[in-house]
């Protein structure tokens, strides 16, 4: 295959990744976006494997070797689609997000082994862009592997996941290992001879990635994980300059710049600094007090019959649904509550959080399998001026995106973090199964404020006693 041919075919695979981006940013045409995303990665592999196989450099083995991780990659890929749940998205993304960085650094160090062992290498015309490319390939890939396994294992809740700073003077120590990557890299372009310099490289790499990850806790891992996605798009496009693969640097600048234009949205709409995400300080304050302090004798528990009771003279519900209603798969079961509530001449919207469910969009897609009509479907910033003219907010499974201490409280972990103002509804109807933290860890002055009603059960099992309760009555 001709260079015209394949980077023509490349062109047309990056096409179809755009076109793929454009269709994601909706619900309604997000399932025909990721197919067409799917196809057009497809149409890049063939290309790539066309290349190879007219490469004089691949035979035999090289041919079973490519067949091999193909098989073993498409096994994983399949696995993982299909056995991994709903809530289990944002941990397999940041998997994902690893696997990537992981590999741009295993191809790029292949590449430095490979240059290193031609004749005269060092004194080729392009060396110097040759180990920029890779450097910055290694030191990227390897940051992105180490920080999307620490993010993947603290939205698994490993325990021996380190959590919080490792350190004393973290941040000091971090901005030093930044530097000192960054001096191995220029270093290494103005002396290729000094290629070594890739192993102390991949050790300050990863220790970086750990570091920077660790202290990121509570409502803002959906950040890190978006960022983590950038830069193993970042950590691609160098590589494609590694192995001169313009299909790679296209998809990888494609990945890293929506991947950082996403994270850019997301600190906007969480009031967080883009420099403190990069930096790894965020969510690192202090608990707000403990639960007891703030729970005791203040909780009010209602039965489903009492909250039934509510919607005899309710005009107007918002349900806010969170990482809990994704557990208990309680969709199918909410969609039937608005039905039954609009039998009655209820209003029915739904308030979504943009980091909601741990992944941006989490909610939205598990909306959408069950019918839930679109329009019914609003955004933070377009519902809470709604609140105060609300009867009723049902709030299932949601924890940290509506907890008013992120108003209230300055020292809080969450603090500046915009939420769902349901507390402004003149009843909130609370779904969990106990008063347990969420992601944050921190306690929620909402169960126990005055106008809140504690609904203690699974919630798929809680909105179908509901369902029944409001058609008994």
């Amino acid at each position: 295959m001709s260079p015209a041919i394949s980077n023509f075919a490349y062109l047309v695979g990056s096409v179809m990744f755009i076109l793929a981006l454009k269709r994601l940013s909706h619900p309604r045409t997000a399932v025909r976006g990721n197919l067409i995303g799917a196809l057009g990665m497809l149409f890049a592999i063939i290309v790539t494997i066309k290349i190879a196989i007219d490469d004089p450099d691949i035979a035999g083995t090289g041919y079973w070797l490519i067949g091999i991780g193909l098989f073993v990659g498409s096994v994983i890929g399949a696995l993982f689609a299909i056995r991994v749940p709903m809530t289990g998205m944002p941990q397999m993304v940041g998997l994902l997000n690893g696997f990537g960085g992981g590999a741009s650094f295993f191809v790029a160090a292949a590449e430095l082994v490979s240059k290193t062992n031609e004749p005269n290498w060092a004194a080729q015309a392009d060396i110097r862009f040759f180990m920029g490319a890779t450097f910055v390939a290694g030191l990227i890939g390897m940051l992105t592997l180490l920080g999307s396994l620490v993010a993947a294992g603290k939205l698994q809740d490993i325990k021996w996941v380190p959590n919080g700073d490792i350190l004393p003077m973290q941040r000091v120590v971090n901005g030093l290992t930044f530097l000192l990557c960054v001096f191995a890299v220029v270093f290494a372009v103005y002396d290729p001879t000094k290629y070594w310099l890739f192993v102390p490289l991949t050790v300050l790499a990863a220790a970086l990635g750990v570091m920077v990850t660790c202290p990121i806790g509570g409502a803002d891992m959906p950040v890190v994980i978006c960022l983590l996605n950038s830069y193993s798009g970042m950590a691609a496009a160098a590589t494609g300059f590694v192995t001169q693969n313009d299909g790679l640097i296209i998809a990888g600048s494609l990945v890293g710049s929506s991947g950082i234009i996403l994270c850019m949205i997301m600190c906007k709409a969480m009031n967080r600094s883009l420099t403190n995400v990069l930096f790894g300080k965020l969510g690192t304050s202090q608990s707000a007090g403990k639960g007891d302090d703030i729970y005791a004798g203040k909780i009010k528990a209602a039965s489903a019959e009492e909250i039934a009771m509510l919607f005899d003279s309710a005009r107007r519900v918002v349900i806010v649904p969170g990482y809990g209603l994704a557990v208990s798969q309680a969709q199918h079961a909410v969609r039937d509550l608005a039905g039954t509530l609009e039998a009655k001449g209820v209003e029915v919207e739904y308030g979504i959080h943009p980091v909601a469910g741990r992944m941006p969009g989490h909610m939205n897609v598990l909306l959408a399998e069950a019918n839930i009509p679109y329009e019914k479907v609003r955004e933070m910033d377009d519902i809470n001026s709604t609140f105060e003219q609300t009867d009723v907010a049902i709030v299932i499974g949601a924890n940290d995106v509506v907890n008013p201490a992120a108003r209230t409280d300055p020292k809080s972990p969450i603090a500046g973090m915009p939420i769902l103002d349901v507390d402004k509804a003149r009843t909130v109807v609370v779904v969990k199964r106990s008063l347990s933290p969420g992601f944050a860890g921190i306690p929620n002055p909402l169960f126990a404020a005055d106008n809140t009603l504690m609904y203690f059960a699974d919630g798929k099992k809680a909105i179908l006693d509901l369902v029944a309760a409001i058609k008994a009555g």
